[in-house]
């Protein structure tokens, strides 16, 4: 049964929000709960933007521990063209790929066709593939962290290649490998699904179109499905059925680099900060519309995530306010006891 702790640590975190509407779920160990504010429910779909790309990470571990790809593999095994360069999966999920941040002429067609409204919709598949001959590489491949959307998708594209597809298989192949598994019924790259409505600036906004970057954030879910995520990462061994889906969930959470100045480290595309109790491993994601946020500490098995129907603004308020409550989750209230003992 979830407690009144749990609650009280949730609701101010609705308050934040600025949209219309809001999802906020949490488990701690045995506990779990989701709250919600406005016009929207536990399976409300919302946009996640570049939360996708934890999806994308762990169907490249799911394929690696098939042997259906190894993370040193050379992207352009997997492409119809060579890359110049020794460009591999890893160095694309670990955003030391060195390829900017969004693909070259995305922005100019953006532009002229709907930077105000839905930038990336004209921009294709093949666009992607095409941009990629003309693309210069920021530095060397493995040497710098360059968080990169261009990255996110190529990986995306490839592991389609990678599984016997022609590249634009991707959201056929999440659903196959990860969503169906672990029974998300709200998640997939469907934008023509229901989901709640987007807001900027305090108006409405169009469904976020992808064509072209599906792995990089086109992925909609709802509080409850994500929530099922973090669970099945903090408990991996009883979260699917597959062997290969269980060994990915734990992959994903294993630290492949440190970030220079920083302390932090970089997972299959989740950040992790050490702390003196565990670590913390959390991602976030944005669109034109919506703000997304979900973080786990594994040794507490603790995790949360916070949705809300409005683009993200300046110093990222919500984000920053979810990173606090996750941290704080797993800390007793003033007047109640934990771990450690009572406050008061």
């Amino acid at each position: 049964m979830t407690g009144p702790p749990l609650t009280a640590r949730l609701r101010p975190l609705l308050a934040v929000a600025r949209g219309p509407g809001a999802a906020v779920a949490a488990v701690r160990r045995d506990e779990s709960l989701v709250l919600c504010r406005g016009p929207v429910g536990e399976r409300t779909r919302f946009e996640t933007g570049s939360l996708t790309k934890t999806f994308t990470a762990l169907l490249l571990a799911e394929l690696a521990a098939r042997g259906e790809v190894r993370y040193n593999d050379r992207v352009d095994r997997y492409l119809p063209f060579r890359l110049p360069g020794p460009l591999t999966l890893l160095h694309l999920a670990t955003h030391t790929s060195g390829l900017p941040r969004l693909p070259p002429g995305l922005l100019t067609r953006a532009v002229r066709t709907g930077w105000l409204s839905n930038p990336y919709a004209g921009f294709s598949e093949a666009d992607l593939l095409a941009a990629l001959p003309r693309t210069r590489l920021h530095h060397r491949p493995g040497t710098r962290v360059l968080y990169s959307n261009f990255g996110g998708a190529l990986l995306g594209h490839v592991l389609a290649r990678a599984a016997g597809g022609s590249g634009d298989g991707y959201a056929d192949l999440l659903a196959e490998r990860i969503t169906g598994p672990l029974g998300l019924t709200d998640t997939d790259c469907d934008p023509n699904r229901p989901q709640a409505t987007g807001h900027w600036r305090g108006r409405p906004r169009p469904v976020q179109l992808m064509p072209g970057l599906p792995a990089a954030g086109a992925v909609r879910s709802s509080a409850r499905d994500l929530l099922r995520v973090l669970t099945a990462l903090l408990d991996p061994d009883a979260a699917a059925d597959s062997a290969a889906l269980r060994t990915a969930l734990a992959e994903v959470q294993r630290p492949r680099l440190s970030v220079p100045r920083t302390g932090a480290r970089l997972c299959l595309i989740w950040n992790l900060r050490p702390r003196p109790d565990g670590a913390l491993l959390h991602h976030s994601g944005g669109t034109r519309g919506f703000t997304a946020f979900a973080g786990f500490l594994p040794g507490s098995r603790t995790g949360l995530v916070a949705l809300t129907n409005t683009a993200p603004t300046p110093l990222a308020p919500f984000i920053q306010a979810a990173y606090g409550t996750l941290r704080a989750l797993d800390e007793p209230l003033p007047g109640t006891c934990g771990p450690l003992g009572c406050e008061t």
